[in-house]
């Protein structure tokens, strides 16, 4: 199983933090959050490559992190030559160029790398290799807070049946939450999404296209999760994790 970390994205939101760096380099209670991401991948067993694409003006601080990293498994760094928000591939384009430019013929198991959780990545992975194709989920259990997030109906087997990118009237508070298993036979889906004419850039557009087509599962965590979104939500995860490793939460 192949690893990749989404960070190609510029964050434009969270400036002027992000003008001159990364947001999964942003540090978290004196860590950058990519090595949150890239500890709780290390514990995936079957995970034995970590791939990080970013875009080619933040490759050389990626390139450093991962140079300084003593982590299980191998870290490579890649570059999508991109260069501004005007000209990036999107989430779907930067899954596309990795997996053509590694040539990856293995189950994929995508990270957005401005997820900041203590979530146990194992226990997803025993469910995948029942279900196929799976999204993460969590219950954010309040309807306002759901309505910034891509929104999930499932059935009682928990197969995705709705998807719905920041509703305005959200049908559930079940998010999907940036983590994404997909099994080596079903990668080719991506060239067939691109070759409709789809959007490249929030996976959850490729979800909502996939669903219909294929079964799509949703695995429900349940801890601490956040969307390092915006100014806010940095500063309250910075708090909550510098208070935790004070012992004081």
């Amino acid at each position: 199983m192949k690893a990749l970390i989404m960070a190609a994205g510029y964050a434009t939101r969270l400036y002027p933090l992000t003008k001159n760096r990364a947001k999964p380099l942003l540090p978290i209670a004196g860590r950058p959050i990519v090595d949150y991401i890239a500890d709780s991948l290390d514990r995936v067993a079957e995970i034995d490559r970590i791939f990080v694409v970013t875009n080619h003006r933040f490759a050389p601080s990626f390139a450093r992190w991962a140079g300084k990293r003593r982590g299980r498994a191998p870290v490579t760094v890649i570059d999508d030559g991109t260069v501004s928000d005007a000209d990036k591939l999107g989430a779907i384009g930067d899954i596309r160029y990795v997996l053509a430019k590694e040539g990856i013929d293995d189950d994929l198991f995508v990270v957005l790398g401005d997820n900041l959780f203590d979530l146990d990545l194992t226990r997803i992975v025993p469910f995948f290799r029942e279900k196929g194709i799976t999204v993460a989920a969590y219950d954010v259990a309040d309807r306002e807070a759901a309505k910034l997030y891509g929104i999930l109906g499932v059935d009682g087997a928990g197969r995705v049946v709705n998807f719905v990118e920041k509703p305005a009237d959200p049908p559930t508070t079940l998010a999907a939450i940036g983590i994404y298993l997909f099994p080596r036979g079903k990668l080719g889906l991506f060239e067939a999404y691109a070759g409709g004419g789809n959007k490249m850039d929030a996976p959850g557009f490729y979800i909502k296209w996939l669903y219909p087509r294929e079964a799509v599962h949703a695995y429900v965590f349940r801890g601490i999760w956040y969307d390092i979104g915006d100014l806010e939500m940095y500063r309250r995860a910075d708090a909550l994790y510098t208070r935790r490793m004070a012992g004081k939460a």
